[in-house]
């Protein structure tokens, strides 16, 4: 009992955290965010004490989901993804992969770090072709989510872009009337699936 409400007080007190970070950066979000975060850790959690994949797998998902809550919530209201967690999730999901690596074998590291460069090159090319359609925030996003993409196993790079381009489709057709569309959300929402459910790849 204890570990989940440890999970769930670790995913409270981060998304309070960024959402401190996000309000200097002139985007907070709601309350609400706790909340959120919480349950999604506890998400992972549970995934991980069912067995689902091994424990060196855990920080991934865990530091994801740490950037992941507050930037869904800041693109959905202000269509921004702040460099104030953007930026730091590099290193901190390098960090994450780094320890997945060491557990699970070299291979993961290698697709990281190509998945970082072929998914991030992806966008900035969109986004040189269509600034319009695909923002810098996103660019921006795109190499630290295509490591973790990456990591999970190759089909991941092209699952995860399909299901965040249906994702904003979905926002389109049935969110709010706004002159754009946010893309960060459904990047966010298809890597962290794919890092809980479908786990690491083979070492």
């Amino acid at each position: 009992m204890f570990t989940p409400i440890a999970f769930a007080v670790a995913g409270a007190g981060s998304a309070l955290a960024t959402r401190s970070c996000l309000r200097r950066a002139g985007a907070p979000v709601t309350a609400w965010a706790a909340a959120i975060a919480a349950a999604a850790l506890v998400a992972v959690w549970l995934r991980h004490h069912a067995g689902a994949w091994p424990s060196w797998w855990l920080a991934v998902p865990a530091v994801l989901t740490v950037f992941a809550v507050p930037l869904v919530l800041a693109d959905l209201k202000y269509r921004r993804l702040p460099d104030i967690l953007t930026l730091p999730a590099y290193p901190a999901l390098a960090v994450a992969l780094a320890v997945a690596a060491h557990g699970g074998g070299a291979a993961i590291a290698w697709r990281a770090v190509l998945g970082a460069l072929v998914f991030g090159g992806a966008h900035a090319f969109v986004h040189t072709l269509s600034p319009r359609s695909l923002g810098a925030g996103d660019v921006k996003l795109a190499g630290s989510l295509g490591a973790v993409l990456a990591a999970t196993g190759w089909p991941s790079i092209v699952l995860g872009a399909v299901a965040a381009a249906l994702l904003s489709v979905a926002l389109a057709v049935g969110g709010p009337r706004h002159p754009t569309v946010p893309h960060g959300p459904g990047l966010l929402v298809a890597a962290w699936a794919l890092a809980v459910f479908a786990g690491p790849g083979p070492g």
